[in-house]
């Protein structure tokens, strides 16, 4: 992992991200690359490059960009891995891993979501995105073992199918917990076919809808 040199980030990754311990180049390559005001609604456009969620509809956010790249960072990608996104949202995530993976597989379970996400992601993704509508907590098995796999919606235990379809060496990044209390844990998926893992941060995240999530669809 290379650091940054300094002031050469614009003024809110430095203030937002590079202060705050992210130091993975690539991360913050893509962070400047994607402009995060084409992921959210025109009339939020103005708090696109602040640090804090936004709603993008169906009771749904895009998170805060320090939130997407300490997970991004934790995954540790180099370019060429295949990585599955739990919960398109707005379609901004996987468009950053768009420039960190060699192929992306996003899901999202509310179709008006789906549909704007997939207009954003054809127009701003670098390496290959494919995009479904169905419950994310499944994973995409047909596609599966995956590389890396990053969850943007906290469930109560980590989901069982999506810890299947880890490669061996995986890694995962989920937030776990109820409605007040959540960690955002990063989950290594070792040769034997254990887990180990760790806590990343305290966060807060919506809830994961589908089957292994909250039990609730749309």
């Amino acid at each position: 992992m290379k650091r940054h040199s300094a002031n050469r980030w614009p003024r809110w990754i430095e203030d937002q991200l590079v202060r705050r311990r992210i130091t993975d180049e690539r991360v913050l390559k893509a962070f400047a690359e994607v402009s995060r005001a084409q992921f959210t609604p025109q009339r939020f456009r103005r708090m696109a490059e602040a640090d804090a969620p936004i709603g993008i509809g169906c009771r749904q956010t895009v998170s805060q960009p320090y939130v997407i790249a300490l997970a991004l960072q934790a995954l540790t990608l180099t370019g060429r891995e295949r990585v599955l996104d739990v919960g398109t949202g707005s379609g901004y995530q996987a468009v950053l891993l768009s420039h960190l993976a060699r192929e992306v597989f996003t899901i999202e379970i509310y179709d008006r979501l789906y549909f704007n996400a997939r207009l954003n992601i054809q127009r701003h993704q670098q390496s290959p995105v494919h995009t479904q509508l169905g419950d994310g907590s499944l994973g995409w098995p047909q596609y599966a073992p995956f590389d890396a796999i990053v969850v943007g919606s906290r469930a109560p235990k980590t989901p069982e199918s999506l810890l299947q379809q880890l490669a061996p060496g995986g890694r995962m990044v989920i937030p776990i917990g109820g409605e007040s209390v959540q960690a955002l844990y990063f989950i290594t998926k070792l040769a034997d076919g254990t887990f180990k893992k760790r806590i990343l941060e305290r966060v807060l995240f919506v809830p994961l809808l589908g089957k292994e999530g909250s039990g609730k669809q749309p």
